[in-house]
């Protein structure tokens, strides 16, 4: 077992037996179908706004899901930077992993997990890249460290070492300077939710899952089985 400090070390005793036995009671604070706003992404804002003003590290984390033509599936952390009734919005590399996925199979899935909140969000749909205007738009405001480190990074290749890395950044500063252009390779997605779901923590494992459906132009909403 590797430590993540590098070393190495025997798996700790009863590491398993303890992780599974891992868990939290529930507050009874229930989530009911009068509760909810019209359109999911006001009901979205609102509890945005309850993990903001709870100050939880990073509440626009989400991990997205997506898969290969093929149906292999991968995940990871990326940052929520816009949303609306259009949908969900966040930036990469697009010859990453993730975009080539999207590039061949867009659909894509998001999950954001408040645990101090007892919340959970999930959406999934379709997805398409934004306007070149739009990520303009956001790229200037990005630090420009982020913006040298985007045009360095061949996210998702295999490289050498970090030397590689310190190399490309220091190319990207001889050529871009303090104002670094947004690089034909990076860029914006939008999931187009089809479905949203609301899950709020509740005793005994009884959690509240409502979901917002899309029918037509209309939203369905449903209650889950948790």
């Amino acid at each position: 077992m590797t430590s993540g400090g590098g070393g190495s070390r025997e798996q700790r005793p009863g590491l398993g037996e303890t992780i599974a036995f891992l868990g939290r009671g529930h507050a009874d604070v229930g989530l009911d179908e009068d509760d909810l706003a019209a359109r999911p992404a006001d009901q979205f804002a609102a509890w945005m706004g309850v993990a903001l003003d709870a100050g939880l590290i990073l509440p626009n984390s989400m991990t997205l899901a997506t898969a290969t033509k093929d149906g292999a599936p991968s995940a990871r952390i990326v940052l929520l930077k816009g949303f609306d009734d259009e949908g969900f919005v966040f930036y990469t590399n697009h010859v990453s992993r993730k975009g080539r996925e999207l590039a061949e199979n867009p659909r894509a899935a998001l999950v954001w997990h408040w645990a101090e909140l007892e919340r959970q969000v999930r959406a999934a749909g379709s997805v398409e890249t934004v306007t070149t205007r739009e990520a303009e738009a956001y790229w200037r405001t990005r630090p420009v460290g982020s913006r040298l480190g985007a045009w360095a990074s061949p996210q998702s290749e295999v490289i050498a070492g970090r030397g590689e890395l310190d190399r490309r950044l220091a190319e990207a500063e001889r050529e871009h300077g303090a104002d670094p252009p947004l690089p034909p390779f990076w860029g914006g997605y939008r999931l187009r939710p089809e479905e949203v779901e609301f899950w709020q923590g509740r005793r005994n494992r009884l959690h509240d899952r409502l979901r917002y459906r899309r029918a037509g132009r209309a939203w369905v909403v449903e209650r889950l089985a948790p």
